[in-house]
């Protein structure tokens, strides 16, 4: 019976699989710190060698640590929401 409910449903649960790999990927593309943190490294080169000015840097620095910002925050976000979902409530979301 498993199996028929399987393939009934399979033209519903194949998207949501492909959204829900969609929505990591995008998730982890936003809260790679490593990215951000080479590329502030980069930026402090190229200030040091003098190929941008020091308003272009301020400029840069401040997107990329408003960026780190807004990573600690999410992340924050998510950890209280975890901590706050009954342990139940996420396997029977999965299923």
């Amino acid at each position: 019976m498993f199996l028929v409910d399987d393939i009934l449903l399979s033209p519903i649960k194949f998207p949501l699989f492909v959204f829900k790999k969609i929505h990591e990927a995008a998730e982890n593309e936003f809260t790679d710190k490593d990215k951000i943190t080479s590329q502030l490294r980069e930026l402090y080169l190229l200030v040091e060698a003098g190929r941008i000015s020091e308003e272009e840097f301020n400029q840069r620095e401040a997107e990329l640590l408003d960026q780190l910002e807004a990573i600690d925050e999410y992340e924050k976000g998510k950890n209280e929401e975890a901590l706050e979902e009954p342990e139940g409530e996420e396997d029977a979301r999965d299923g």
